[in-house]
């Protein structure tokens, strides 16, 4: 009897404290959620989320260089995003006498703020409905190649007639896998400039150990500042350019965090799988994601090697080296997440009900068969998904792997041209090849290449010929034969390739050993047959008939669409995760910097801390930035429903007020890109009040603390 009574308390706990799943458009908040949100605590109404002809919040929210999110904090542009947001930029601005990663870099004056070379911000202006339009325009007889052109020529209009001359991006994106589809209108701004970061052992502490983990201590923030003409329009880099004078910007909270309070979150949400059906679960938990681990991990070990010898090397392969490692343990959470929770056997209960409605009369000529189709297209797809995941693996490691492909195409159209035309090319082609051969050492490269290559011909199955003949030849080891492409190759440097400009030819190209190699590669990759060209088409049509019969089925359910780099809109709650022994918080939603503290190790990578952070702890100076109970904030937990793309993602109180920025997930929930855990699923943010603190006891930038407008 006691076991059931703690059961029924233990639900009865758990359905009153449900995250709010949901990554929501703007545009719909009025009808599906402005009542629920004000009931759990919003002040504001939908119109001052989002107004096409008023200033509302959705301007203040930017995405930031195409991969993160970002917000305007003050009148004059400034932008506060993730430390990892920017870290390629910051990487890109130092050097080992100006080592910003490392040290840390703070702008007294807007003379003093620093321009990366490409760095841009889009602010949304607007979006609309026109599914009826397009979907009017085809039908189920087609091909999928014929609905393919159809729709792609009608959305060349629609952008075209929206984009007022070229003074706006205009992007229209399907949704529900093409049973809905919207237009988005942007306005780019690439006068960008670094204003403010942390050192990395505050911006990044905990590395890759802490990543993805609860109790976190990371202060995972950096600044910027957009500028524009005198008019406030975009305008490339210029010394007269302006800060810009933002529609809106985010007031900051002083009020701190408390379990259950109304939090939101707005941001460009990358990629979620939601209508995935089991059976690509299963073939990304058993072929895909296992491949793409095995390579990350070889690509990563074979970076450090040289990075750790050599200063100038760890900052030109900072950038890489994090991206690569953030999905390596990505994909292995998802891993671990997708089989400990049986998430493919949840998407079959949830299959054997819609079969069952779509055997009805009804809908059976519609949908009957296309579960069976789904399924028959991952079967036929399994071995190829391992052998393209261990590619991807190989292409986010290597340079080498890709570039001479690219590149070789250019270089061949150059060699075919006339005197003339490649006076034209020639430009371009020479900034392209010198930005790409700034920053690379070749030594790493070589290790790279040949590591993944080793591992690609060992586990990828049916791989490239050209591939599979040099392993036959060298007995699977790559090392000498990829040194030897290189010593050859006219890709391996700038003044081979500023040679072949010279005297080009074709032929040189065609015969070059890394171009043999990546070309091979690059081929394999985008193999296709008549066979699997028609399994492909034939799989779309189902899984969008599929994901239309679910909508069917229930038509009075609340349904949102897939993440795909979109502004949304998202809601929850302060929210603990069950008690931590390794966190000294009263309550496991937030973190100190007491226990930032108990985490260093003097001169470790990942948790050295700087003398003077400790200094500031020791004596307890945390100025008006203290929680009112004593303790210096540094992260804390919500519940909102977030995926990559919503890093640097505002979060907001009630009153539209900004508390943090959203920066990671909890690895428990590493499933969320595929289910909704309304239980354990985690938004991990570091609090805005250590953000402060950091810039202004810690860094002295006080010019930074004036621009905002704080409310305490």
């Amino acid at each position: 009897m006691k076991k059931i009574w703690i059961f029924i308390l233990l639900t009865a706990f758990s359905m009153s404290t449900f995250a709010d799943e949901g990554m929501w458009f703007l545009m719909h908040l009025k009808r599906l959620n402005e009542a629920d949100m004000q009931k759990k605590g919003l002040k504001l109404t939908a119109e001052e989320i989002y107004s096409i002809n008023n200033s509302s919040l959705k301007d203040a929210i930017v995405q930031f260089n195409g991969g993160c999110t970002a917000e305007i904090v003050s009148g004059q542009g400034l932008v506060f995003t993730n430390h990892h947001c920017g870290y390629g930029a910051i990487a890109e601005l130092s050097t080992p006498e100006n080592d910003h990663l490392t040290n840390g870099f703070w702008a007294k004056s807007f003379d003093e703020e620093l321009k990366p070379k490409s760095l841009y911000v889009r602010f949304f202006v607007r979006m609309d409905d026109v599914s009826k339009r397009i979907l009017g325009l085809v039908n189920d007889n087609m091909s999928e190649k014929e609905r393919e052109r159809i729709i792609n020529q009608e959305i060349a209009k629609i952008e075209k007639e929206n984009s007022e001359g070229g003074k706006y991006v205009v992007s229209v994106k399907s949704f529900y896998n093409g049973n809905e589809y919207y237009y988005f209108v942007y306005q780019d701004y690439t006068d960008v400039r670094l204003v403010g970061t942390p050192p990395s052992s505050i911006g990044k502490f905990g590395g890759d150990t802490d990543n993805w983990e609860w109790p976190r201590h990371t202060g995972d923030f950096s600044i910027f500042r957009v500028y524009g003409d005198k008019d406030g329009n975009p305008a490339a880099y210029d010394k007269e350019n302006v800060p810009l004078k933002p529609k809106h910007f985010l007031p900051v909270s002083l009020k701190g965090v408390q379990e259950g309070d109304f939090s939101m979150i707005l941001g460009y949400p990358g990629r979620t799988n939601r209508w995935m059906p089991a059976a690509g679960i299963d073939q990304n938990v058993h072929y895909a994601y296992p491949a793409w681990v095995e390579a990350s991990k070889v690509g990563m070990d074979a970076m450090k090697k040289h990075m750790d010898k050599d200063q100038a090397v760890k900052l030109n392969y900072a950038s890489t080296y994090s991206g690569v490692a953030n999905y390596w343990k990505n994909r292995q959470g998802m891993i671990d997440a997708l089989s400990k929770h049986n998430t493919a056997a949840t998407k079959r209960i949830q299959e054997a009900k819609f079969q069952k409605w779509a055997n009805k009369k009804a809908n059976k000529s519609t949908y009957a068969d296309v579960l069976p189709t789904i399924d028959a297209f991952y079967k036929a797809t399994n071995e190829k998904a391992k052998h393209d995941n261990y590619l991807i693996g190989m292409l986010r490691s290597s340079t080498f792997a890709a570039l001479p492909y690219s590149l070789g195409a250019a270089l061949k159209q150059y060699a075919a041209a006339n005197e003339a035309k490649r006076g034209e090319m020639r430009p371009a082609l020479e900034k392209n090849i010198q930005e790409t051969f700034e920053n690379i050492y070749i030594p790493l490269e070589i290790d790279v290449l040949a590591d993944e290559l080793n591992l690609y011909t060992k586990k990828a199955g049916e791989i490239a010929p050209y591939i599979q003949a040099l392993a036959q030849k060298n007995g699977g080891s790559f090392q000498q034969d990829v040194k030897a492409a290189f010593e050859q190759s006219i890709f391996s440097s700038m003044d081979h390739l500023q040679g072949f400009l010279n005297d080009p030819s074709t032929t040189t190209v065609d015969a070059d050993p890394l171009y043999a190699i990546s070309k091979s590669l690059m081929d394999k990759y985008r193999e296709k047959s008549p066979e699997m060209d028609a399994m492909t088409d034939k799989f779309q049509a189902a899984y969008r008939k599929y994901i239309a019969g679910v909508l069917a089925a229930n038509p009075k359910g609340k349904y949102y669409p897939d993440a795909n780099s979109t502004l949304r809109l998202t809601y929850g709650t302060i929210r603990a995760l069950p008690a931590d022994p390794r966190n000294d918080a009263d309550i496991n939603n937030y973190t100190t910097l007491k226990g930032t503290i108990a985490k260093y190790k003097p001169n470790d990578e990942e948790f050295d801390l700087p003398k003077r952070l400790i200094e500031l702890y020791e004596a307890k100076d945390y100025g008006r930035y203290a929680d009112k109970k004593g303790y210096m904030p540094v992260n804390f937990l919500s519940d909102q429903d977030i995926t990559g793309g919503n890093s640097g993602s505002p979060v907001l109180n009630g009153n539209g007020e900004l508390i943090g920025l959203a920066f990671d997930g909890n690895i428990e929930a590493m499933a969320g890109d595929v289910i909704f855990d309304p239980v354990l699923q985690r938004t991990i943010s570091v609090d805005i009040r250590y953000v402060l603190f950091i810039i202004d006891k810690f860094a002295g930038a006080e010019n930074i603390i004036n621009e905002l407008k704080i409310v305490e």
